[in-house]
């Protein structure tokens, strides 16, 4: 039977959300009431443990909270940065009824092996081991049952988060944010979609042998499973240790499929969690990238704003970086507001606006990335704000945190500015329009609805 949004699959997610989330800002509402002081370190703890304990989208949601600045008071994007995707994996019997649904009764003969037991599990769903009848060895994603039901019921809930941060904090109204989860989250149940995904970047990353991309088994996916080829790796982390010049190889692979892309078409794999990527020969820095569920599309202005503010703070030209706040959505900014942001976007663009090889920051740990700078911008907004950050922000902003920290990880020493000059090579705005026309039909890619009405804006 079609898994869909149910009544009945909701009711049961908001009460173990709700429980959770509303016993929390019920408490801060007393405190309000009777006049105690919130202790925003014991508060963001307690807020953090009751969504890891729910798994499933809303710990996803608080994560990337964790990466917006100023989103969330300091205390609270600390914790919400410690949750992890890893949850328990479901069952055999799980395994059993998903495979069957999806493939048909006779799904075990489809396949030369599969293993019943999990390699990996995360918030929407489970990877197993397997190997085509002809040997090759596969990754098949299954997806939890009931996700599309939780994934609506944790989006209501997430309005109450949002509700609690304008009572307590009114620097950023986060009303847009919202939307773009909500859009996003959505599209990551779609294993169709995400297939869609991978032959793009198979596209995009086609010069680049170092990065591996897995290429998806048609005939042994659908919209809830998912089969591809299974890139053999080692985690990022056991590579901590390695020779200075084989972390500088893997740093430069992970740049690259990061910003190539975006400059070719206009997209960012948006998830920059550890576990989406694997090390394949450190020596010749090759790395494979995995998962794409999250994966946003940009308008071409919206890349071209980028860049603009790339050169507007290279050569000290305010009117530029006006004109490229704007270009991403930004309305009615002061000036005491555009100080603000270019905290922030002096701290995102200062390594590849220095001509020389470095670290992506000194002195810092991947917890402690951008805090210092989200707390002024956050001073700052709090004095002259607020401000609505674009939707467009939310997962360029994610993504760039993200990798930034995987490059403290590996204590990368690189020139960050070559690198991007390099990639800037890529950039067609006169021509990206038909470029991107042109690879996602190949690759099969709808340009959802929300991205579409921005292309049309532009």
């Amino acid at each position: 039977m079609a898994e869909e949004n149910r009544f009945s699959g909701r009711m049961k997610r908001y009460v173990r959300v709700g429980t959770g989330v509303g016993g929390f800002a019920a408490r801060m509402a007393g405190e309000r009431l009777f006049g105690r002081s919130h202790d925003a370190r014991i508060g963001a703890a307690e807020l953090a443990a009751a969504l890891g304990g729910l798994k499933g989208p809303i710990m996803k949601v608080a994560q990337i909270l964790a990466t917006v600045p100023d989103l969330v008071p300091p205390e609270y994007a600390e914790e919400f940065a410690k949750l992890q995707t890893n949850a328990p994996p479901m069952g055999p019997a799980f395994v059993r009824r998903r495979m069957a649904a999806e493939l048909g009764p006779d799904w075990a003969g489809r396949f030369g092996s599969f293993e019943r037991e999990a390699a990996a599990a995360a918030s929407l769903g489970q990877v197993h081991r397997a190997r085509s009848l002809a040997g090759e060895p596969l990754a098949v994603k299954l997806q939890y049952p009931d996700m599309q039901s939780a994934v609506e019921a944790d989006l209501s809930q997430l309005e109450l988060i949002f509700s609690l941060y304008r009572r307590f904090d009114s620097a950023i109204e986060p009303s847009e944010i919202g939307a773009e989860l909500g859009f996003r989250l959505r599209e990551e149940l779609d294993y169709v979609r995400e297939a869609a995904h991978i032959r793009l970047y198979r596209e995009a990353l086609a010069d680049f042998p170092e990065i591996h991309v897995p290429e998806v088994v048609e005939a042994l996916s659908t919209r809830r499973l998912l089969t591809m080829s299974w890139e053999e790796g080692t985690r990022l982390l056991e590579h901590k240790a390695d020779p200075l010049a084989h972390r500088n190889a893997i740093a430069r692979s992970l740049f690259r499929a990061w910003w190539v892309p975006f400059a070719r078409l206009g997209v960012i794999h948006g998830d920059p969690h550890l576990g989406n990527y694997t090390i394949r020969d450190a020596g010749r820095g090759e790395i494979n990238l995995l998962d794409y569920g999250c994966i946003r599309i940009f308008p071409v202005r919206f890349v071209q704003g980028v860049i603009d503010l790339y050169t507007a703070l290279k050569t000290g030209d305010e009117a530029l970086a006006v004109h490229a706040y704007e270009t991403w959505g930004f309305r009615n900014l002061k000036r005491e507001v555009r100080e603000a942001l270019t905290i922030w976007a002096r701290f995102i663009y200062g390594p590849l606006l220095d001509d020389r090889v470095r670290t992506i920051a000194d002195a810092v740990t991947p917890a402690e990335y951008g805090r210092r700078e989200a707390f002024e911008v956050h001073r700052e907004l709090r004095a002259h704000g607020p401000v609505t950050p674009p939707r467009e922000f939310v997962f360029m902003d994610r993504a760039a945190i993200g990798l930034g920290a995987v490059f403290l990880h590996l204590g990368a020493e690189i020139n960050f500015h070559r690198l991007f000059e390099e990639a800037l090579e890529a950039y067609d705005g006169a021509g990206m329009g038909a470029r991107q026309d042109a690879a996602f039909a190949r690759a099969g890619l709808a340009v959802p609805e929300d991205v579409a009405r921005a292309f049309a804006s532009a």
